[in-house]
Protein backbone atom coordinates (compact mmCIF):
# COMPACT_ATOMS: atom_id res chain seq x y z
CA UNK A 1 0.00 0.00 0.00
CA UNK A 2 1.39 3.39 -1.01
CA UNK A 3 2.15 6.18 1.44
CA UNK A 4 -0.58 8.77 0.95
CA UNK A 5 0.52 11.56 3.31
CA UNK A 6 1.65 14.88 1.85
CA UNK A 7 2.96 18.17 3.27
CA UNK A 8 1.69 21.64 2.44
CA UNK A 9 4.03 24.06 4.15
CA UNK A 10 4.19 22.89 7.77
CA UNK A 11 0.81 21.20 7.43
CA UNK A 12 0.79 17.39 7.17
CA UNK A 13 -2.22 15.83 5.44
CA UNK A 14 -2.96 12.12 5.82
CA UNK A 15 -3.72 12.08 2.08
CA UNK A 16 -3.85 14.71 -0.70
CA UNK A 17 -7.65 14.86 -0.98
CA UNK A 18 -9.43 17.94 0.40
CA UNK A 19 -12.96 19.22 0.11
CA UNK A 20 -13.22 22.67 -1.46
CA UNK A 21 -14.60 25.72 0.31
CA UNK A 22 -18.26 26.46 -0.23
CA UNK A 23 -19.16 22.92 -1.27
CA UNK A 24 -18.89 20.99 2.00
CA UNK A 25 -20.32 23.42 4.54
CA UNK A 26 -18.41 23.09 7.80
CA UNK A 27 -18.04 19.34 7.37
CA UNK A 28 -20.58 18.39 10.02
CA UNK A 29 -23.40 18.71 7.47
CA UNK A 30 -21.93 15.68 5.69
CA UNK A 31 -21.28 13.56 8.78
CA UNK A 32 -24.18 11.19 8.02
CA UNK A 33 -22.73 10.39 4.61
CA UNK A 34 -18.95 10.64 4.98
CA UNK A 35 -16.37 9.57 7.55
CA UNK A 36 -15.01 13.07 8.18
CA UNK A 37 -11.71 11.70 9.46
CA UNK A 38 -10.74 10.27 6.07
CA UNK A 39 -10.17 13.30 3.79
CA UNK A 40 -6.75 14.91 4.12
CA UNK A 41 -8.42 18.21 4.94
CA UNK A 42 -11.80 19.89 5.03
CA UNK A 43 -11.79 23.47 3.76
CA UNK A 44 -14.79 25.13 5.35
CA UNK A 45 -17.01 27.72 3.70
CA UNK A 46 -15.77 31.26 3.23
CA UNK A 47 -15.49 33.32 6.41
CA UNK A 48 -15.27 37.11 6.62
CA UNK A 49 -14.61 39.36 9.61
CA UNK A 50 -18.16 40.70 9.68
CA UNK A 51 -21.37 38.83 8.79
CA UNK A 52 -22.45 38.94 5.15
CA UNK A 53 -25.97 38.43 3.84
CA UNK A 54 -24.80 37.35 0.42
CA UNK A 55 -26.49 38.18 -2.88
CA UNK A 56 -30.25 38.06 -3.49
CA UNK A 57 -31.84 35.06 -5.20
CA UNK A 58 -31.62 33.64 -7.76
CA UNK A 59 -27.93 33.03 -7.17
CA UNK A 60 -27.34 29.52 -8.51
CA UNK A 61 -27.93 28.06 -11.95
CA UNK A 62 -27.16 24.73 -13.56
CA UNK A 63 -25.17 24.81 -16.79
CA UNK A 64 -23.91 22.19 -19.21
CA UNK A 65 -21.41 20.06 -17.23
CA UNK A 66 -21.28 22.57 -14.40
CA UNK A 67 -22.99 25.26 -12.39
CA UNK A 68 -22.93 29.01 -11.82
CA UNK A 69 -23.05 30.52 -8.37
CA UNK A 70 -23.22 34.06 -7.03
CA UNK A 71 -23.80 33.28 -3.35
CA UNK A 72 -21.66 36.22 -2.28
CA UNK A 73 -19.75 34.72 0.66
CA UNK A 74 -22.83 34.52 2.87
CA UNK A 75 -21.68 33.74 6.42
CA UNK A 76 -22.22 34.88 10.01
CA UNK A 77 -18.72 36.29 10.46
CA UNK A 78 -15.51 35.34 12.21
CA UNK A 79 -16.83 35.80 15.76
CA UNK A 80 -19.71 33.41 15.07
CA UNK A 81 -17.24 30.93 13.62
CA UNK A 82 -15.01 31.14 16.70
CA UNK A 83 -17.78 30.86 19.27
CA UNK A 84 -20.29 28.56 17.55
CA UNK A 85 -18.79 26.66 14.61
CA UNK A 86 -15.30 25.97 15.95
CA UNK A 87 -16.48 24.10 19.09
CA UNK A 88 -18.54 21.79 16.85
CA UNK A 89 -15.71 20.96 14.43
CA UNK A 90 -12.55 21.14 16.54
CA UNK A 91 -12.68 17.40 17.27
CA UNK A 92 -12.85 16.28 13.64
CA UNK A 93 -9.87 13.97 13.20
CA UNK A 94 -8.36 15.63 10.17
CA UNK A 95 -7.00 19.03 9.19
CA UNK A 96 -9.60 21.81 9.05
CA UNK A 97 -8.72 24.83 6.93
CA UNK A 98 -10.66 28.11 7.01
CA UNK A 99 -11.22 29.98 3.76
CA UNK A 100 -10.76 33.67 4.59
CA UNK A 101 -12.29 36.50 2.56
CA UNK A 102 -12.36 40.27 2.82
CA UNK A 103 -13.23 43.51 1.07
CA UNK A 104 -10.17 45.48 2.20
CA UNK A 105 -6.68 44.51 3.30
CA UNK A 106 -7.66 45.44 6.85
CA UNK A 107 -10.64 43.06 6.91
CA UNK A 108 -8.51 40.19 5.59
CA UNK A 109 -5.95 40.86 8.32
CA UNK A 110 -8.55 41.12 11.07
CA UNK A 111 -10.23 37.86 10.03
CA UNK A 112 -6.91 36.01 9.77
CA UNK A 113 -5.92 37.24 13.24
CA UNK A 114 -9.20 35.93 14.66
CA UNK A 115 -8.69 32.49 13.12
CA UNK A 116 -5.06 32.41 14.29
CA UNK A 117 -6.31 32.22 17.87
CA UNK A 118 -7.80 28.74 17.30
CA UNK A 119 -5.31 25.97 18.20
CA UNK A 120 -6.95 23.21 16.14
CA UNK A 121 -7.00 25.26 12.92
CA UNK A 122 -3.48 25.16 11.52
CA UNK A 123 -4.03 26.71 8.10
CA UNK A 124 -6.09 29.25 6.23
CA UNK A 125 -6.89 29.55 2.56
CA UNK A 126 -6.82 33.19 1.52
CA UNK A 127 -9.46 33.90 -1.10
CA UNK A 128 -8.01 36.80 -3.08
CA UNK A 129 -10.83 36.69 -5.62
CA UNK A 130 -12.87 38.95 -3.34
CA UNK A 131 -13.68 42.44 -4.70
CA UNK A 132 -11.55 45.23 -3.23
CA UNK A 133 -14.04 47.95 -2.31
CA UNK A 134 -11.27 50.56 -2.20
CA UNK A 135 -10.39 49.79 -5.81
CA UNK A 136 -13.87 49.97 -7.27
CA UNK A 137 -14.66 46.27 -6.88
CA UNK A 138 -11.65 44.88 -8.74
CA UNK A 139 -10.58 41.59 -7.13
CA UNK A 140 -7.29 41.58 -5.23
CA UNK A 141 -6.11 38.55 -7.16
CA UNK A 142 -6.30 39.94 -10.69
CA UNK A 143 -3.07 41.95 -10.38
CA UNK A 144 0.29 40.91 -8.97
CA UNK A 145 0.41 44.13 -6.97
CA UNK A 146 -2.99 43.56 -5.37
CA UNK A 147 -2.18 39.93 -4.57
CA UNK A 148 1.17 40.87 -3.06
CA UNK A 149 -0.38 43.58 -0.90
CA UNK A 150 -2.96 41.37 0.79
CA UNK A 151 -0.67 38.32 1.12
CA UNK A 152 2.07 40.43 2.69
CA UNK A 153 -0.32 41.94 5.22
CA UNK A 154 -1.84 38.59 6.21
CA UNK A 155 1.55 36.89 6.38
CA UNK A 156 2.63 39.49 8.94
CA UNK A 157 -0.11 38.45 11.36
CA UNK A 158 -0.80 34.80 10.56
CA UNK A 159 1.77 32.25 11.80
CA UNK A 160 0.14 29.09 10.44
CA UNK A 161 0.20 27.58 6.98
CA UNK A 162 -0.96 30.17 4.46
CA UNK A 163 -2.53 28.88 1.25
CA UNK A 164 -3.52 31.53 -1.31
CA UNK A 165 -6.44 30.72 -3.61
CA UNK A 166 -5.95 32.16 -7.08
CA UNK A 167 -8.48 33.54 -9.53
CA UNK A 168 -8.37 32.17 -13.10
CA UNK A 169 -9.83 35.42 -14.44
CA UNK A 170 -6.39 36.82 -15.27
CA UNK A 171 -4.10 37.00 -18.28
CA UNK A 172 -1.15 35.23 -16.63
CA UNK A 173 -1.85 33.22 -13.48
CA UNK A 174 1.86 32.49 -12.96
CA UNK A 175 2.49 36.20 -12.37
CA UNK A 176 -0.05 36.20 -9.53
CA UNK A 177 1.32 32.94 -8.10
CA UNK A 178 4.86 34.30 -8.03
CA UNK A 179 3.65 37.46 -6.28
CA UNK A 180 1.96 35.36 -3.58
CA UNK A 181 5.07 33.22 -3.19
CA UNK A 182 7.34 36.26 -2.90
CA UNK A 183 5.25 37.62 -0.01
CA UNK A 184 5.35 34.45 2.06
CA UNK A 185 2.57 32.15 0.85
CA UNK A 186 3.25 28.53 1.81
CA UNK A 187 1.17 27.22 -1.10
CA UNK A 188 -1.27 28.32 -3.78
CA UNK A 189 -4.59 26.68 -4.64
CA UNK A 190 -6.13 26.98 -8.08
CA UNK A 191 -8.40 27.53 -9.73
CA UNK A 192 -11.29 29.46 -8.25
CA UNK A 193 -14.40 29.79 -10.44
CA UNK A 194 -14.36 31.24 -13.94
CA UNK A 195 -16.57 34.25 -14.60
CA UNK A 196 -19.66 33.27 -16.55
CA UNK A 197 -23.35 34.01 -17.05
CA UNK A 198 -26.63 32.42 -18.04
CA UNK A 199 -29.57 33.91 -19.93
CA UNK A 200 -33.24 32.87 -19.95
CA UNK A 201 -34.29 33.09 -23.60
CA UNK A 202 -38.03 33.25 -22.81
CA UNK A 203 -37.85 36.13 -20.34
CA UNK A 204 -34.83 37.68 -22.04
CA UNK A 205 -33.29 38.19 -18.63
CA UNK A 206 -30.13 36.99 -16.89
CA UNK A 207 -30.73 33.90 -14.77
CA UNK A 208 -28.64 35.19 -11.84
CA UNK A 209 -29.60 38.30 -9.89
CA UNK A 210 -26.00 39.50 -10.21
CA UNK A 211 -26.01 38.80 -13.98
CA UNK A 212 -22.60 37.09 -13.81
CA UNK A 213 -21.36 34.41 -11.44
CA UNK A 214 -18.69 31.81 -10.88
CA UNK A 215 -18.61 28.80 -13.18
CA UNK A 216 -17.50 25.49 -11.67
CA UNK A 217 -17.78 21.77 -12.38
CA UNK A 218 -16.31 19.38 -14.97
CA UNK A 219 -16.58 21.98 -17.75
CA UNK A 220 -13.70 24.01 -16.26
CA UNK A 221 -11.32 21.08 -15.75
CA UNK A 222 -9.19 21.60 -18.91
CA UNK A 223 -8.60 25.25 -17.97
CA UNK A 224 -7.75 24.30 -14.39
CA UNK A 225 -5.33 21.58 -15.49
CA UNK A 226 -3.54 24.00 -17.78
CA UNK A 227 -3.19 26.62 -15.08
CA UNK A 228 -1.94 24.09 -12.50
CA UNK A 229 0.68 22.86 -14.97
CA UNK A 230 1.83 26.41 -15.74
CA UNK A 231 1.95 27.39 -12.08
CA UNK A 232 3.85 24.26 -11.03
CA UNK A 233 6.62 25.29 -13.41
CA UNK A 234 6.65 28.90 -12.15
CA UNK A 235 6.83 28.54 -8.34
CA UNK A 236 8.67 26.41 -5.80
CA UNK A 237 5.88 26.23 -3.22
CA UNK A 238 3.24 23.46 -3.38
CA UNK A 239 0.30 23.80 -5.74
CA UNK A 240 -3.15 22.58 -4.71
CA UNK A 241 -5.23 21.75 -7.77
CA UNK A 242 -8.98 22.06 -8.12
CA UNK A 243 -11.57 22.70 -10.79
CA UNK A 244 -13.89 20.02 -12.12
CA UNK A 245 -12.50 17.03 -10.25
CA UNK A 246 -15.13 14.29 -10.30
CA UNK A 247 -13.12 11.06 -10.04
CA UNK A 248 -9.82 9.59 -8.90
CA UNK A 249 -8.66 9.75 -12.52
CA UNK A 250 -9.17 13.52 -12.47
CA UNK A 251 -7.18 13.74 -9.24
CA UNK A 252 -4.32 11.75 -10.77
CA UNK A 253 -4.28 14.06 -13.79
CA UNK A 254 -4.00 17.15 -11.58
CA UNK A 255 -1.16 15.63 -9.61
CA UNK A 256 0.70 14.60 -12.75
CA UNK A 257 0.33 18.20 -13.95
CA UNK A 258 2.02 19.42 -10.76
CA UNK A 259 -0.47 19.44 -7.87
CA UNK A 260 0.80 18.27 -4.49
CA UNK A 261 -2.80 17.93 -3.29
CA UNK A 262 -6.27 18.42 -4.76
CA UNK A 263 -9.66 19.75 -3.74
CA UNK A 264 -13.06 18.43 -4.75
CA UNK A 265 -15.81 21.01 -5.01
CA UNK A 266 -18.96 20.89 -7.12
CA UNK A 267 -19.05 17.10 -7.32
CA UNK A 268 -19.71 16.92 -3.56
CA UNK A 269 -23.26 18.02 -4.41
CA UNK A 270 -23.66 15.04 -6.74
CA UNK A 271 -21.90 12.39 -4.66
CA UNK A 272 -21.23 13.31 -1.01
CA UNK A 273 -18.81 10.38 -0.71
CA UNK A 274 -16.68 11.31 -3.73
CA UNK A 275 -13.68 12.33 -1.61
CA UNK A 276 -13.48 8.84 -0.10
CA UNK A 277 -13.71 7.21 -3.53
CA UNK A 278 -10.89 9.43 -4.80
CA UNK A 279 -8.68 8.47 -1.83
CA UNK A 280 -9.24 4.78 -2.53
CA UNK A 281 -8.66 5.30 -6.25
CA UNK A 282 -5.38 7.13 -5.69
CA UNK A 283 -4.16 4.34 -3.46
CA UNK A 284 -5.05 1.67 -6.01
CA UNK A 285 -3.48 3.66 -8.84
CA UNK A 286 -0.19 4.03 -6.96
CA UNK A 287 -0.09 0.31 -6.20
CA UNK A 288 -0.88 -0.63 -9.78
CA UNK A 289 1.83 1.64 -11.21
CA UNK A 290 4.48 0.90 -8.62
CA UNK A 291 4.49 4.25 -6.81
CA UNK A 292 5.47 3.84 -3.17
CA UNK A 293 4.29 7.35 -2.28
CA UNK A 294 1.57 9.53 -3.74
CA UNK A 295 4.08 12.40 -3.73
CA UNK A 296 5.81 10.69 -6.65
CA UNK A 297 2.85 11.62 -8.86
CA UNK A 298 3.41 15.35 -8.50
CA UNK A 299 4.78 16.74 -11.75
CA UNK A 300 5.34 13.27 -13.21
CA UNK A 301 3.69 14.21 -16.51
CA UNK A 302 5.27 12.64 -19.57
CA UNK A 303 5.24 15.43 -22.14
CA UNK A 304 5.87 14.88 -25.84
CA UNK A 305 9.36 16.32 -25.39
CA UNK A 306 10.25 13.70 -22.77
CA UNK A 307 8.85 10.63 -24.55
Amino acid sequence: MAELSVKIGDLTLKNPVMTASGTFGYGVEYADFVDLSRPGAIVVKGTTRQPREGNPAPRMAETASGMLNAVGLQNKGADHFVHTIYPAIRHIDTQVIVNVGGSTVETYVSCAERIASLPHIRAIELNISCPNVKQGGMAFGVTARGAAEVVRAVRDVYPGTLIVKLSPNVTDITEIARAAESEGADAVSLINTLLGMAVDAETRRPVLSTITGGLSGPCIKPVALRMVWQTFQAVRIPVVGLGGIASWQDAVEFMLAGASAIQIGTYNFIDPAISLKVIDGLNEYCDRHGFTSVTQLTGALNTLESI
